[in-house]
């Protein structure tokens, strides 16, 4: 029986031997593995694949078993986002629509072969998006750890169209052998030994049909569990929404400096921890600058603008501080 290829394998195949590195040698042949029709034809070859990804896995990940638990991408902006998920899901199309990023977008899966990092506009803020390969390519796992154990907030990417809620099992699942679990779990067992980490499940493609329904029901499931947010990266519907809901995920609060006499600065905000207090801002100004404040005047939170206030008063999202050293 014929095997009748679509024209993409052959992409995919041509990048394979052109590829050097096994990261690149495993993405493409992953790629082909996912283009590939399912038939009696095509079982030899399905075989085949599969083998030689096993075995160039085997070969990189004894090449790389020192060098990549030193992959890691430098935080900048108000927080690190890592975009994780399932095979064309969307996520490399979300950064290109909430950043200024360029990242490779095809409609056929295994395009992001490596981190692409873009800066993520927020009212007066940037925040830092990592896209990051499948989780579920043994290619992305040699390096994949550091990224998501070091982002501030793993925003889970799933196609609203095509069965959400295994997505999100099967991702969840791929997170926990990485030793990453949810900072909402109230399971002491399950937390013990693991990483806890912010998690927003992103609903992408909710122009395509079934996603309202799917949408409706994947809130239901999980809404009490983790952030929630719908959108279309392909039509930018919801994008903002989205830029709001990483914001609050992330738990930060953004915080004005202003000298005495003089108007705040509303354009390099403090960005702090919510729940966070006025020793804390001192502190990320200089350590040494706590010791020498007298005393601070708050605009926001306070009962009236202007009020003088302890070291420990906690602080809101917005407030301006006047330092009195």
């Amino acid at each position: 029986m014929p095997a009748n290829l679509p024209p993409q394998y052959f992409e995919a195949e041509k990048r394979f031997r052109m590829a050097k590195s096994s990261e690149g040698k495993i993405e493409a042949l992953e790629a082909m593995l996912a283009i590939m029709p399912k038939h009696k034809g095509t079982d030899k070859l399905r075989a085949d694949l599969r083998r030689k990804i096993a075995k160039i896995s085997q070969e990189a990940e004894r090449k790389y078993a020192t060098s990549r638990t030193s992959f890691y991408i430098k935080k900048e902006g108000a927080g690190q986002v890592a975009l994780v998920g399932l095979p064309n899901v969307g996520k490399s199309r979300l950064l290109k629509a909430a950043t200024d990023a360029s990242p490779e977008v095809a409609d056929y899966p295994f395009t992001t072969k490596a981190p692409t990092i873009g800066m993520m506009k927020f009212k007066n803020i940037q925040i830092q998006l990592v896209d990051t390969p499948p989780v579920a390519s043994p290619a992305s796992r040699m390096w994949l750890n550091n990224i998501v154990r070091n982002a501030d907030l793993i925003a889970i990417i799933v196609d609203l169209s095509n069965q959400p809620m295994e997505q999100v099992e099967t991702t969840l699942q791929e997170l926990e052998n990485m030793n990453i679990v949810s900072a909402t779990s109230n399971t002491k067992e399950a937390t013990i030994g693991k990483f806890q980490k912010r998690i927003l499940i992103v609903g992408n493609k909710n122009d395509l049909e079934n996603s309202s329904t799917n949408w409706s029901q994947l809130n239901a499931r999980y809404k009490a569990h983790f952030y929630m947010i719908s959108i279309s990266a392909e039509e930018g519907s919801n994008l903002e929404e989205l830029k709001r809901e990483v914001f609050d995920a992330l738990d930060i609060i953004r915080v004005y400096t202003k000298a005495p006499g003089t108007k705040p600065d509303f354009t390099n905000p403090i960005i702090l921890k919510r729940g966070s207090t006025v020793k804390d801002a001192t502190e990320t100004i200089h350590k040494d600058f706590r010791s020498g404040l007298k005393y601070a005047l708050v605009w926001g939170s306070g009962k009236f603008d202007g009020q003088r206030v302890g070291q420990e008063h906690v602080l809101q999202d917005g407030d301006i501080i006047e330092f009195h050293v």
